[in-house]
């Protein structure tokens, strides 16, 4: 079963800026979940200019008690794992991100996108899909989904503010 989450954002800043905040915008104290981010594996393409990176965020367990009677849920953090490919000559940066834990029991995938805006060179779009499913508890899938996708909801809007406080505290109000 499972669920999917198809996100677009403009944001009226140039694909620098965006670029930047957003690889910097973990840990903040706007989002209180995500304690840490780890830069793994960075090297760039000497041919392309592009920059790989590889970050492994570290997360506080978001799962509610009621629902971590089974010890397996009882783990202090959650793992994420996100690969990026930053071209600045083209202005993209791809991304895509996985969950580290609790791999046999469910998949949270994303892709994502930061590239020039059509509309106007000096804005940034983000397109962002991902996909959740639960598929090792049983009778308690549905239960599982349905929490992680109110929760996943509320993250990306969550994150959207986190980007947009973050790009004007840097760099003042939107272009326009």
């Amino acid at each position: 079963m499972g669920f999917t989450v198809d996100v677009r954002k403009v944001y009226r800043y140039p694909f620098e800026h965006v670029v930047s905040s957003f690889l910097s915008k973990y840990p903040t104290p706007l989002e209180k979940h995500i304690t840490a981010v780890k830069t793994v594996e960075e090297k760039t393409d000497m041919t392309t200019g592009v920059v790989y990176r590889r970050r492994i965020a570290t997360c506080s367990n978001v799962i509610p008690e009621f629902l971590r009677k089974n010890n397996i849920l009882k783990v202090p953090h959650i793992y994420l794992e996100e690969e990026s490919w930053l071209n600045l000559q083209d202005r993209i940066m791809t991304l895509k991100s996985h969950c580290l834990t609790w791999t046999q029991y469910a998949s949270l995938k994303e892709e994502s996108v930061f590239k020039e805006s059509s509309e106007n060179p000096d804005w940034t779009e983000f397109v962002q899909q991902g996909t959740v499913a639960v598929t090792g508890a049983g009778l308690l899938n549905y239960v599982f989904e349905a929490f992680a996708q109110a929760f996943v909801h509320q993250g990306v809007k969550k994150s959207i503010r986190i980007m947009e406080t973050l790009l004007q505290e840097r760099y003042g109000c939107p272009i326009s």
